[in-house]
């Protein structure tokens, strides 16, 4: 068995316990926050991370920047713009805000180190951050007792970890909610996903979408993530979607349905190289569409790649959030216009720093619930176990994190966010496609992940 092979067998092995029942799972949990409180009991570092008085409340944000692969500049970038318009209107309940970042460079190694300096920090939690590494950085985190909130979701351990709070549902519920709304509209389906640990499980979330619209599962085309050209991928993609066969919406043979074939690439930063060899292998394709997730395509991409004659014309596109333009992303535009200082990494369009404001939305309530007392690792994570509720001003449903049986059966308990939104490029432009919030729950139970 190949490091890979042991790497993702292990990953798997976590987010599926279905002989795990509910009970034992809210133990398990409660057995974990008691060990973080009474450390010397159970064979634990005792938590050293927190801060009192009038010290700075000290948290990390990271992301990878500069890499191959998927880079996401803009999360610390904000979290310290963030730090600076917080400090300038008071700090939190009258304390400075000490914000620290680290480039975790998409490596293991990095993510390790990432959060061992955290942890040497005294940080009280990690906050609307980005890493594909959760295997490297968790532990860590986990053996000081200092929570992960906001975290992009791309990784299942994300929503099994019990000092994990995620305030989206991550890719597993977008590519359910986008399979659902292709299963309608496309004949074949290609997804076209990075030969990586975390690729793997974007797979079955979409076929979850699809056979719950009657349709085929996806035809899955890996990809090197750090690609510098896709044309294989591109050609070969289209090959099988224009293919004769396959069941199309509601049952349709044929493999047409009420469009053509649709191809969904879904490659983080690299979305917009493979949509280069893709418009030029597409030229003998025109009734072949595009469909993707917000993370691996935003306005940026789109505007690079022809706007209103991009690829990505008329495509859906699925979301954790509304969209950009929203007035309830007014008071994080603000924050952008007051501190950011021209910052250019900063794009309020951008998911990850959308992400990263709902997360430091989360984190400044969670310490206003703390009054005047102490703000530890440990108190922030008993307010949010504790069943708080956080009103992100309609960006996503109220949050409160509690292990759950809704979707630990398919390896995610801390899923408690499974609503998305539909939007669709016209004109060259991101806009809604469906008012509101589409609720996947039902959708990702019935995820194969196996």
């Amino acid at each position: 068995m190949t490091g890979r092979q042991h790497t993702k067998n292990t990953f798997l092995l976590r987010a599926t316990r279905p002989a795990r029942s509910f009970p034992s799972v809210v133990r398990s949990a409660s057995v974990l926050a008691a060990c973080a409180s009474l450390a010397a009991g159970c064979g634990l570092a005792p938590s050293v991370s927190g801060s009192s008085g009038d010290d700075p409340i000290v948290v990390m944000t990271w992301a990878p920047e500069g890499t191959a692969a998927t880079n996401k500049p803009g999360m610390p970038a904000f979290a310290r713009a963030y730090a600076r318009w917080v400090n300038a209107h008071g700090g939190l309940n009258g304390r400075k805000l000490e914000v620290l970042t680290c480039n975790d460079h998409n490596n293991g190694v990095d993510a390790a180190k990432c959060a061992r300096q955290a942890v040497k920090a005294g940080a009280v939690a990690v906050v609307g951050s980005y890493s594909q590494r959760s295997d490297a950085f968790l532990p860590h985190l986990e053996g000081a007792g200092i929570p992960y909130i906001g975290g992009y979701g791309v990784t299942n351990a994300e929503f099994t970890s019990p000092l994990s709070y995620p305030v989206n549902g991550g890719q597993p519920a977008l590519l359910a909610g986008l399979g659902k709304e292709l299963a309608a509209d496309c004949g074949r389906v290609a997804l076209v996903r990075p030969d990586t640990i975390a690729g793997d499980t974007l797979t079955p979330m979409l076929d979850a979408g699809l056979t719950a619209g009657g349709h085929d599962k996806a035809v899955d085309q890996l990809a090197a993530e750090d690609a510098t050209e896709y044309s294989v991928q591109a050609e070969a993609s289209l090959k099988e979607v224009t293919a004769a066969g396959g069941t199309g919406p509601a049952g349709e043979n044929g493999g047409t349905g009420k469009g053509g074939g649709c191809v969904v690439p879904v490659l983080g930063d690299r979305t917009d190289t493979f949509m280069d060899s893709f418009r030029r292998a597409r030229e003998d394709h025109s009734d072949v569409s595009t469909a993707t997730v917000l993370g691996s395509v935003d306005q940026t991409v789109i505007n690079s790649t022809g706007g209103a004659s991009s690829a990505f014309e008329g495509a859906y596109v699925t979301g954790w959030y509304p969209v950009a333009s929203d007035p309830r992303w007014d008071p994080m535009k603000k924050v952008i216009s007051e501190s950011a200082f021209s910052d250019t990494r900063i794009d309020p369009a951008d998911t990850g720093v959308q992400t990263t404001w709902i997360a430091y939305t989360v984190f400044r309530k969670v310490v206003e619930s703390l009054g005047g007392g102490a703000v530890t690792a440990d108190t922030v994570t008993g307010a949010l176990d504790d069943g708080l509720r956080i009103d992100t001003g309609g960006l996503t449903p109220t949050l409160r994190w509690e292990f759950t049986d809704q979707l630990a059966s398919i390896g995610f308990p801390r899923l408690v966010n499974a609503e998305v939104t539909l939007q669709t490029v016209k004109q060259g432009r991101l806009a809604a496609a469906k008012e509101g919030f589409v609720d996947v729950t039902k959708t990702l139970e019935n995820a194969d992940v196996d």
